[in-house]
């Protein structure tokens, strides 16, 4: 392993250094408290080492990446908000009580052990509202920003999330600018503070919240019989020495979706139970990069796929991972969950044998550009025949990486460009390669969405436009997607900008690769609005189902990344 060394916060990394450790930077009003950086003081622990006794990330260690071992170990939510919760090591385990004089309790493997927390005292947050969230290098659209809120008269601060940090050579930069509401509100008045936002300005917002005083609470451990065996104070740890891991009963996931239930799962890594920021129960795995990879990859495409597919998966999943730290979940007791907010992540009872020895065959790997910067490997489902440019869709500077480009396996003289949207999408016999992989799905490679008039003077009823007369999209991209709907109604006249913006007006449309089309009654009255489209999601980065098609057409990993990253090469960071 690297050992990491402290750089100022304003002299490069050099890529000849070993590894490095970069403070977070600051920018505009205020400085960027999270603290994502590499455990620089602590020697790689020996092979079988008892990770529990160097100590497991504590709540104000959270926020850090820790590559003791010679990869991080991150704190992923399994649930929160309960009780109590019950679970069961698979080998021998190891329990330690928090407190002025440190207890541990030795106990075998298959025993049932019941976490409760009493006298829970809820966090005490401070909450912002969050009015844009823009890339750290899009200097310009922050100050744009800026320059638009202030001259409605709202007060505005900037605040950085994330680091940049480097380990191998590698520089991983994930910071984040948001552009806050400048005064700090309970949860419930800056919850009053949105919807008067979106009264007077139809902008939709987020919540920034931070935990000034941390939830408190006693735990209590049960054992089999019920009877109290210990307690700990706001947090207690297991681990399995031997890396057997734990089984947890009634695990809760799907929270506020239609599949929402609770399922037993199983478990690398340790167990962390803590009071989360309501008084309750959270219960958090700590576990290796490359084990929180074995249970997320098969959650993210089809294990059945190509394997240089899931290889390439695997290497974006990574880096989508790294990307994460210390961004979410600011006022909690962890990292980030195992919901679609974060990646969704079911432990060893979501692994799959194909996916498992794809992360395996690529471990520590990620894309760096040319600069030897980490690429933000984002991902959609299909593009449709071409991927689409980061700021078409996001806004805020063009990433080098991020190009949008045709995802063709045998283009020909006549292939037609997206350029002549409606004669690409209606081209019979297109030889992209998320339309020839063997999982493609014909209904999202090429698609029809039809409303009725009263069905979309619905969705667009808060844009005060009235019955939509006319509607358009502009200002596409090279793949055709728009970011510009443009809608004129009985009432007036307006625009909604942004890809994802326009997919939501709409009800979650496929994709903004699309033209749409009116028909009309005799008296030239719209009846009916008819979209006609390709890709489902937003197009950026690597197409899954192109992934697949290119697999499957011969191409390694590495070079299909090659491809959708427009030249971004794999290379190894531990």
């Amino acid at each position: 392993m690297d050992r990491p060394v402290a750089l100022p916060p304003d002299e490069p990394l050099d890529a000849g250094t070993p590894g490095g450790a970069l403070p977070p930077s600051t920018s505009g009003e205020d400085a960027g408290t999270a603290d994502a950086g590499l455990e620089s003081a602590t020697p790689p622990a020996p092979p079988g080492a008892d990770l529990l006794a160097q100590g497991i990330p504590g709540p104000g260690e959270l926020k850090r990446l820790d590559f003791r071992g010679g990869e991080p170990r991150l704190p992923i939510r399994l649930m929160e908000g309960r009780r109590e919760a019950t679970f069961s090591p698979r080998g021998r385990m190891r329990m330690r009580f928090g407190g002025a004089v440190e207890k541990m309790l030795d106990a075998a493997a298959g025993t049932r052990w019941t976490v409760r927390v009493t006298q829970g005292v809820p966090a005490v947050l401070s909450a912002r509202v969050q009015l844009s969230e823009h890339r750290f290098a899009d200097r310009e659209g922050l100050a744009a920003a800026q320059e638009e809120w202030r001259a409605r008269g709202i007060p505005v601060r900037t605040h950085v999330l994330g680091a940049v940090y480097g380990i191998a050579g590698k520089v991983i930069d994930n910071r984040r600018s948001l552009l806050l509401v400048d005064e700090v509100l309970s949860h419930e008045d800056a919850m009053k503070r949105q919807a008067d936002l979106l009264q007077r300005f139809g902008v939709r917002t987020t919540l920034f919240e931070e935990a000034h005083t941390p939830a408190r609470g006693i735990l209590e451990v049960r054992d089999e019989s019920g009877a109290v065996v210990g307690l700990a104070q706001d947090r207690l740890d297991a681990e399995s020495p031997d890396g057997a891991g734990f089984d947890v009963r009634q695990v809760e996931y799907g929270v506020g979706y239609d599949f929402h239930g609770f399922e037993d799962r199983t478990f690398r890594g340790a167990l962390q139970f803590s009071v989360d920021r309501a008084g309750l129960l959270a219960v958090v795995n700590v576990v290796p990069l490359e084990d929180l990879l074995k249970g997320l990859v098969p959650a993210e495409i089809f294990a059945r796929a190509h394997a240089e597919a899931l290889k390439a998966q695997a290497v974006t999943a990574r880096g989508e991972v790294l990307a994460k730290v210390g961004i979410k979940h600011l006022a909690d007791p962890y990292l980030l969950c195992s919901e679609q907010h974060c990646a969704v992540y079911r432990g060893r009872t979501g692994e799959a044998a194909s996916t498992t020895a794809a992360v395996e065959a690529t471990r520590g790997e990620a894309l760096f550009s040319a600069d030897g910067r980490l690429v933000d490997s984002v991902y959609s489902a299909v593009c449709g025949g071409h991927t689409e440019d980061n700021d078409i869709v996001w806004g805020g500077p063009p990433d080098p990486s991020l190009r949008g480009r045709p995802d063709i396996l045998e283009p020909t003289a006549d292939t037609p460009a997206p350029s002549r949207l409606a004669k690409w999408l209606a081209a019979p016999d297109l030889r992209a390669a998320c339309r020839l992989s063997s999982f493609a799905q014909p209904s999202k490679f090429r698609w029809e969405k039809r409303f009725t008039a009263a069905q979309l003077d619905a969705l667009v009823a808060r844009l005060g436009v009235g019955r939509v007369q006319a509607m358009s999209l502009s200002e596409r991209g090279v793949s055709g997607r728009a970011r510009v709907l443009s809608v004129s109604g009985d009432q007036g006249a307006t625009q909604v900008r942004g890809e994802l913006n326009i997919r939501r007006l709409l009800g979650m449309l496929n994709s903004s690769m699309a033209v749409v089309e009116a028909e009309r009654d005799a008296e030239g009255r719209p009846t009916h609005w008819l979209f006609r489209g390709g890709g489902w999601g937003h197009g950026v980065g690597m197409c899954q189902t192109g992934a697949i098609g290119r697999a499957e057409a011969g191409q390694r990993y590495q070079d299909i990344l090659r491809h959708y990253f427009n030249g971004a090469e794999v290379a190894p960071i531990y």
